[in-house]
């Protein structure tokens, strides 16, 4: 298995999304031959998205020609994005910020879905998502807000938008795990205990154990 962690937390080992993210793929490794691709999106190099890309992709939207400019600045998408579709399964930490994504997770997200890369457009059905065959788990973690809660306490836009964003390219198993609250709660030891046997689970069910 081909598996690409992708740590969307800014906290290191202080991240709580982070240790049952890691806890899954430690399940997965103690069962199969995993060959895992860690992408620390506050700590690696990821391109920004400005203006000559965003000029890119509307060329090849459109398809134009690429300017010397422009193929430089596809180019470092296209390395970002081949090393993401050489995986065949994800598993994403992702904290909830202001009630949706951190903003390198959105970064990373605008990069990797690009025309010809992640998705193809058809004028009479619409947008394809060309990561087909892969499966996905990602871990969400919040510190204050929980489901149910108060709409005082927060909302998550996070779920449903990385949910869209993967469907959106093709990806049709999409997993996942809550960790909340991390933060307003009495007994997060146990909150955070079943999160790791609920994964745990999950990487033996991957594999059919």
């Amino acid at each position: 298995m081909k598996l690409m962690q992708i740590n969307a937390s800014a906290r290191g080992v202080d991240s709580e999304s982070l240790f049952i993210s890691s806890a899954f793929v430690s399940e997965l490794i103690s069962y199969t031959e995993v060959d895992l691709d860690t992408y620390n999106l506050f700590e690696d190099s990821l391109p920004e998205f400005g203006a000559v890309a965003s000029s890119a992709k509307m060329s090849i939207l459109r398809g134009g020609d690429l300017s010397i400019d422009q193929k430089t600045v596809w180019g470092e998408i296209k390395r970002v994005f081949e090393r993401f579709a050489a995986a065949d399964a994800y598993v994403f930490n992702v904290p909830l910020w202001n009630n949706g994504v951190p903003y390198k997770l959105k970064q990373f997200i605008d990069v990797v879905t690009q025309p010809g890369l992640a998705f193809e457009f058809d004028v009479e059905n619409g947008y394809i998502g060309l990561m087909r065959g892969r499966k996905s788990l990602v871990i969400h973690a919040s510190g204050v807000y929980y489901e149910g809660v108060a709409t005082s306490f927060g909302s998550d836009f996070s779920t449903p938008y990385v949910e869209h964003w993967l469907q959106f390219i093709g990806v049709e198993s999409i997993q996942h795990v809550h960790v909340a609250p991390t933060v307003l709660n009495t007994n997060f030891f146990k909150t955070k205990g079943e999160a790791e046997v609920l994964v745990r689970n999950l990487a033996r069910n991957w594999l059919g154990k």
